[in-house]
């Protein structure tokens, strides 16, 4: 019966390990040196990870699909500014901090979700917002800032 549950428990864990399978980084300085060794561009995303409906529904019609997912997959590095209200999800200090000057670099007019394609250097190639469309004409649009 033990064997059972064990065995229930890892399945459960690599399935959970692949469904979140997009990789993102919250640290800027960390994109820009992926993005510089691997030769791909950045999409920074900003978010209300707990309070906005459109970040929310972008993450589950975009970002968490396995179909933007294996597209983006060796074109974009995926960074994360997140601005969450409930007290339960506060951000370490430097994480929020990092994130306000991301806001005033490239968000200055506080739009959520605000997506921005940055080359290698932090310089922007083009933004957009939540669109209701297909993850594949998402990424689309998304390459097509890059020239």
């Amino acid at each position: 019966m033990k064997t059972k549950a064990y065995l229930l428990y890892v399945a459960f864990f690599s399935l959970s390990f692949f469904v979140g399978a997009q990789e993102w980084t919250t640290n800027f300085e960390e994109a820009k040196q992926v993005a510089s060794k691997t030769n791909q561009h950045i999409v920074l995303v900003f978010q209300g990870s707990d309070w906005c409906a459109p970040c929310m529904k972008l993450d589950k019609e975009i970002w968490n699909t396995k179909e933007y997912q294996d597209l983006a997959k060796n074109h974009f590095v995926m960074l994360k500014a997140d601005f969450p209200r409930k007290k339960a999800n506060k951000l370490p200090s430097n994480l929020e901090l990092q994130n306000q000057k991301l806001a005033e670099t490239y968000n200055n007019q506080g739009y959520f979700p605000f997506v921005v394609v940055l080359d290698k250097n932090g310089k922007v190639l083009g933004n957009m917002g939540y669109e209701k469309i297909t993850p594949t004409q998402y990424y689309t649009k998304l390459a097509s800032f890059i020239k």
